[in-house]
């Protein structure tokens, strides 16, 4: 799954290449390999980037941006969350070259670089873009479940905390279903997806109170389709994060919920709240939505990626066995069961 348009994209990593640090990274490469000819990070240049997250064989890891001269890259994204979605003055002498070389900066901060004026004065030298994808659209209205009226199957991801898979789960889901010869979309809600995509709302920026009426939006304007497979966020017990879940749960009016969960992980992220048992969140999604739709959590989605291949399999046995829902990682395994189970559940 890819933008529309063929671009030669150099990440700016800027240090930040783990496993969590670097999602916006790795959920680019995994989904638009062929368009990055490099990634930015002096603190890890010359190392393999495959073994740093997991992909990205043969995209080299270079300290300057002039490395990559002879590429000619057009497009500069910004692949990492920096702490309150600040800009780091570091960066700013890096999107400056970039806007001198002729590249649209692609932004996933919180703050509008497009508002900068010394950055958005070198775009207009140049005509080019900065595109701040968390930008919200204007005139948002509240929700009123109106993608219940759809005939549409609606699929929305959840997790059991955040940063654990949704956005991979959802688009993996999708491809799935397109490879089937079904009609399904997927419908982005964070920055990486929106940059993976080329289009979405970043629902962590719209006013709470728009929150469920910006998912409503994006749904009803995908109505056309068969299947539309919501990317979820956040996670519903989790102190931070929480609103914005509820919001995505009732503007999407899903049919059908898949939930996303890393064995491995005890405690809600930057918290010591202990993720609470598999069953209570089932249960919890379900009896959210019921008063609204009837909606059902039809299959588990673990992520695995600290575990040996030997250790997967046997954490997707144990889950599956547990709670009598198919279960996958979809990364390793693929998303087929969950795709069956989506199938029989909306028959």
């Amino acid at each position: 799954m890819s933008s529309a348009d063929h671009r030669r994209i150099v990440i700016l990593a800027a240090g930040r290449l783990d496993a969590f640090t670097a999602k916006t990274t790795a959920g680019i490469i995994r989904y638009r390999a062929e368009e990055v000819v490099g990634v930015l990070d002096p603190e890890h240049a010359g190392q393999p980037l495959e073994e740093l997250i997991g992909v990205g064989k043969n995209i080299p890891i270079v300290a300057e941006l002039s490395q990559l001269d002879d590429l000619e890259p057009d497009m500069l994204i910004i692949g990492v969350a920096t702490p309150g979605g600040q800009l780091p003055e570091a960066w700013r002498s890096i999107l400056c070259q970039a806007l001198e070389r002729g590249m649209e900066i692609v932004n996933g901060l919180h703050t509008m670089l497009a508002d900068d004026p010394q950055l958005s004065a070198l775009a207009a030298e140049q005509d080019v873009r900065i595109w701040d994808v968390r930008r919200p659209p204007d005139q948002l209205e509240v929700g009123m479940a109106r993608a219940r009226s759809i005939p549409a199957n609606i699929v929305l991801t959840v997790g059991s905390d955040c940063n654990l898979g949704k956005k991979i789960t959802a688009i993996e889901i999708a491809d799935e279903l397109q490879q089937r010869g079904r009609q399904a979309c997927f419908l982005p809600t964070g920055q990486t997806g929106i940059m993976i995509t080329g289009s979405g709302i970043a629902i962590d920026r719209v006013i709470s109170d728009f929150v469920s009426g910006a998912v409503e939006r994006m749904v009803m304007a995908s109505k056309q389709h068969d299947w539309i497979i919501v990317e979820g966020q956040g996670a519903i017990f989790h102190p931070s994060y929480s609103a914005v879940t509820l919001g995505l749960m009732h503007g999407a009016c899903p049919g059908a919920m898949v939930l996303c969960h890393q064995p491995s992980r005890l405690m809600l992220r930057h918290t010591e709240i202990p993720i609470p048992a598999l069953e209570e969140l089932i249960d919890m999604h379900q009896r959210l939505l019921e008063p609204i739709v009837k909606s059902k959590v039809v299959g588990m989605s673990l992520n695995c990626f600290d575990l040996s291949e030997t250790d997967a399999k046997a954490a997707v046995q144990q889950v599956q066995e547990q709670q009598a829902l198919p279960t996958t990682d979809v990364v390793r395994f693929g998303a087929g069961p969950l795709v069956d189970a989506l199938l029989a559940h909306f028959n």
